[in-house]
């Protein structure tokens, strides 16, 4: 067992370092033990993460209780769903990079020896996991926690029953009574996003991944358990250290497929693709677009979840949470079982130790033998409009083709107001560009758009292409991740109005029909635009940021 603090606590030059422990209440005792970071991504920017201090207190006891002392820090956390829709957007996936960045710069610089890393919402969540693998000191992952489903009239809501809703108030469906109604209800107290949105996804996919204890994705964020669960993941945590296992013995290939599963299992977020190939890059696993459809083809969609579906994380956890469907999984040898996992233990040996409540009469997570869809939901396209690939969810989309008229959006602003005008007409493929990592910066998600079309009941009528992300709240047969992105001049920045667009599920095909010729004509007179952001961190993330077919990760030049 490695112990790095001691570079700092031990011998005589080091006394001075000892003396500022002492002035925050350490004594010789505390600093003769390992050092664990204790890291949160609490703020008041968001309900998914205004709780996390608190279930640091209780990690912190955990530590303690393990035999190690825990120093306690926080970096920052961006809410997407208060960012969405106007600029604030294209600082969300760039904090992934920055939440990452700065846990690892936090635990170098002070030589913690292991980490316990506890995350809210979207991007903080892949951004612990990255800098967990980054520095690879024992580590253990814990989840925030989702909200509860606002109740109205019967009806269990989330934040995306609101971004639809004002699609339905601008189209004359409901009235601003009903919508004030929504907007009061749907958001009920602490916790993330209550549908298999992205920081759902994420959760689930520290579970089956092995960098979180079983059972600990699914308690509800104000849940008694949830505090538990923290201390028990400090303690695990402490014992880790003490067995030296690190994140690059958990994250292996097998365990990376075992990811891929579950993401396709829940009908997850498009937005896990992206974060499982920056967590894959962070220890050196070659992870590609193919075996993401590799994986997705032997795997049914199994959980009927919102957005696509009926059902909340709230709604999971009564029956078991994700070692229930773990379990199903093990069962029909559809994931890795002896992949190991932070309690040093393996995925199978960790599922025999936990009681399964046996519920028959439960239509939340369907049997491998009757799924929801056969394969995967988690698809990735490829053809003439996107050569490197795009993705889309296809839970809950009935269609598996279309084929429409382009009408072009160099900004996503454009897009939402032509949407709330009225213009976006059946048959059109929205297409919304400059929106890309690169381009935007930032790779904003669309949510405010897309639900405003759910809403306006053009789900099935239209579709959507872009170089941006979705929010993992997002249904209808919208297509994202196009690359490469228009900003380094893709096929999808030669678009014009007009122009047909086939996208086809089955075939796995995004396909633009313009001529060859044509389109080396419009490539010549094509300019890149100059960049948004010139100076700060946008303009720094734009300089060093890769393709959203590698997980929009930034490298040095």
């Amino acid at each position: 067992m490695k112990i790095s603090s001691r570079n700092v606590v031990e011998g005589t030059a080091r006394a001075p370092h000892r003396a500022m422990y002492k002035a925050m209440g350490l004594n010789d005792d505390d600093l003769s033990k390992p050092f664990i970071g204790v890291c949160h991504t609490g703020n008041e920017a968001t309900p998914c993460n205004i709780h996390l201090p608190k279930l640091a207190l209780k990690a912190k006891e955990g530590v303690l209780d393990g035999g190690a002392t825990p120093r306690e820090f926080s970096t920052i956390a961006v809410s997407d769903g208060i960012a969405m829709g106007h600029e604030g957007m294209k600082s969300s996936l760039v904090s992934r990079e920055v939440i990452a960045d700065s846990i690892e710069l936090m635990v170098r610089a002070h030589q913690y020896d292991a980490l316990v890393g506890i995350a809210g919402c979207d991007k903080s969540l892949p951004g612990t996991m990255m800098a967990m693998a980054r520095l690879n000191v024992p580590s253990v992952f814990v989840y925030g926690g989702t909200i509860m489903p606002g109740m109205l009239d019967g009806r269990e809501l989330t934040v995306v029953d609101v971004y639809e809703a004002v699609g339905q108030y601008d189209a004359g469906k409901i009235s601003l009574e009903d919508l004030k109604n929504i907007e009061n209800t749907a958001c009920p107290s602490a916790g993330s996003c209550g549908g298999m949105f992205t920081a759902n996804t994420m959760a689930s996919i520290s579970e089956a991944i092995g960098l979180a204890l079983p059972g600990s994705a699914s308690p509800p964020a104000e849940d008694d358990r949830r505090g538990k669960i923290v201390y028990d993941t400090g303690k695990a945590c402490a014992k880790l250290l003490e067995q030296n296992i690190r994140p690059r013995d958990i994250l292996t290939f097998e365990a990376f497929e075992n990811a891929i599963t579950m993401l396709n299992v829940v009908g997850g977020s498009t937005n896990g693709i992206l974060h499982l190939l920056a967590l894959a890059n962070e220890v050196g696993i070659t992870l590609t677009y193919d075996d993401f459809e590799r994986v997705r083809k032997k795997t049914p969609h199994l959980a009927d979840m919102k957005p696509g579906g009926n059902y909340v994380m709230n709604s999971l956890d009564k029956i078991g949470g994700i070692p229930f469907i773990l379990k199903k999984l093990l069962d029909k040898n559809l994931i890795h079982e002896n992949t190991l996992t932070v309690t040093g233990k393996s995925i199978k040996e960790n599922l025999d130790s936990i009681t399964i409540p046996d519920i028959s009469d439960q239509k939340i997570v369907k049997s491998v033998e009757a799924p929801i869809h056969s394969v995967g939901t988690a698809v990735i396209l490829k053809g003439t409009l996107a050569p490197d690939g795009a993705v889309i969810k296809t839970s809950g989309v009935e269609i598996t083709e279309f084929t429409g008229k382009a009408k072009i959006f160099d900004r996503e602003e454009d897009a939402f107001d032509a949407t709330a005008k009225g213009e976006i007409e059946e048959g059109d493929v929205l297409v919304i560009r400059y929106e890309g990592p690169k381009g935007g910066p930032g790779m904003r998600e669309m949510l405010a758009t897309t639900a405003a079309l759910i809403g306006q009941g053009l789900g099935k009528k239209v579709a959507m292409v872009t170089d941006g992300r979705f929010s993992g709240g997002t249904r209808g047969f919208m297509i994202g991740h196009v690359a490469p992105e228009a900003f380094v001049g893709g096929p999808i920045a030669l678009v014009k109005n007009g122009d047909e667009i086939s996208i086809n599920t089955e075939t796995n095909s995004i396909d633009l029909h313009v001529s060859k010729e044509e389109l080396d004509s419009r490539r010549k007179e094509w300019k890149a635009p100059k960049p948004n952001y010139t100076s700060g961190a946008l303009a720094k993330y734009a300089s060093l940021v890769g393709s959203a077919a590698e997980g929009a990760i930034t490298k040095p030049i």
